[in-house]
């Protein structure tokens, strides 16, 4: 059986119609969906299938994300037996991550990523927070550029070092502005500003943490079958205090996605990633070229990794 990791996509992953798929034609997809909408009074269908407002709300991306990812897992986990080697999550996919290595339920994770995303909004409520894509510079220039911006009195960090040449930066949108064209002087292909209200992986979520931290040490068991690879030190880790110190540290630490895949390359055969889209299969293409990536987004795709992975 070949080496596998299983990988989750975080905010940004997102979609008007993610999971309809699965819903309309998997009586298991359409079972855990809804006893998630009634468990949280949140109506996910409405939520994920029809064009609405919420969709785009931290508090809201988040456990939709997420719960689609885990509806794929178990989608393919009852159709293959398979332990992964590792698992591995960007940014809020590390809680898929945590729940499928069992030291969360399905539930407590949606209603962890519900809530972080709930205190990610609190602190950038008032302070015009955003982030920006960068494409076509090297992280020691994008950091340079940051830094020199910082000692100016500007509010900018590396928040997501994705890929070679693709980063993204968190901070005050005006402060994003102001770096821009310098930036683009250095040779970037590309500096977007994103649609979104809130800096992830920097210091502006500092007040969210002790919040974060006091939910995740009431509801993570030291339960782990599996080795997660934590976004923070791009290592392994399996264990409840671990948890705990490093998905806190999380929201005010860039991800070391890029770290995080090289480290484990040489231990995988193939990443499966689950959930909408295919955003982390692009960056594995750019990482780790000789490694395939399958991704489990609808019933096709479903079944294309599952024949895959048995051939």
């Amino acid at each position: 059986m070949k080496k596998v990791a299983f990988i989750f996509p975080g905010q940004g992953s997102q979609a008007v119609g993610m999971g309809k798929d699965f819903y309309e034609n998997s009586p298991l997809a359409k079972e855990l969906i809804d006893s998630v909408s009634e468990s949280m009074g949140i109506d996910f269908p409405g939520l994920m299938f029809v064009e609405n407002g919420d969709l785009e709300k931290t508090q809201f991306t988040q456990p939709a994300i997420l719960l689609i990812s885990l509806v794929a897992k178990e989608l393919f986990l009852k159709e293959i037996d398979i332990t992964p080697h590792y698992l591995l999550g960007h940014s809020l996919g590390e809680f898929s991550a945590l729940a499928t290595t069992g030291a969360v339920s399905t539930l407590e994770a949606v209603q962890l990523v519900h809530t972080r995303g709930k205190l990610m909004q609190e602190a950038c409520s008032g302070i015009d927070a955003g982030m920006m894509a960068v494409i076509g510079l090297s992280n020691d220039v994008v950091n340079s550029i940051c830094e020199e911006a910082r000692s100016e009195g500007r509010q900018v960090w590396g928040a997501n070092y994705n890929s070679n040449g693709q980063v993204v930066i968190a901070g005050i949108k005006s402060d994003l502005e102001y770096i821009q064209p310098k930036l683009k002087e250095a040779k970037a292909k590309r500096a977007i500003i994103l649609n979104m209200s809130v800096a992830s992986h920097c210091p502006l979520l500092e007040s969210a943490t002790e919040k974060l931290r006091d939910e995740l040490d009431r509801v993570v068991k030291d339960n782990f079958s599996t080795p997660i690879v934590s976004n923070v030190t791009a290592q392994p880790y399996s264990s409840k205090s671990e948890a705990v110190e490093l998905l806190t540290k999380q929201l005010v630490s860039p991800v070391k996605y890029e770290e995080s895949i090289r480290n484990i390359a040489d231990e995988v055969d193939i990443f499966i990633e689950f959930g909408h889209g295919a955003v982390l299969k692009g960056l594995n293409r750019r990482i780790v070229k000789s490694i395939p990536t399958l991704t489990i987004s609808d019933m096709e795709s479903l079944e294309k990794a599952i024949k895959e992975i048995k051939e």
